[in-house]
């Protein structure tokens, strides 16, 4: 199980913004969607490209690199050419600090 690591305090990560941050080798994209928290395992299912400098429009993310649509509250599959989902990840606010951490393997 892995343990909750810090992102940024709740000022510094506005609407809009998205942090990245090294979670036990995992590289995981947290965004701030209109206040609401949404975190992403920062890897195209299609070819393995970042995908946190991708245009953000609601809950969806496009992948720079080839257009693949997913949605950041579920990792599903919203246009091709990406066929698997993302993995997402759970994200929670401790006294001002935006958290999240990796609970594949709990």
């Amino acid at each position: 199980m892995s343990d909750w690591v810090d992102v940024a305090t709740k000022e510094k990560l506005a609407p809009g913004q998205c942090r990245v941050v090294d979670v036990d080798d995992v590289e995981i994209a947290v965004f701030n969607v209109g206040g609401r928290l949404l975190a992403v395992e920062d890897v195209c299912s299609h070819d393995g490209g970042e995908l946190a400098s991708g245009e953000v429009d609601g809950e969806t993310i496009v992948c720079p690199r080839h257009g693949a649509r997913f949605c950041l509250r579920t990792g599903r599959v919203l246009e091709p050419p990406a066929y698997e989902p993302i993995a997402v990840f759970p994200v929670r606010v401790q006294e001002g600090v935006i958290q999240v951490r990796d609970d594949r393997w709990d």
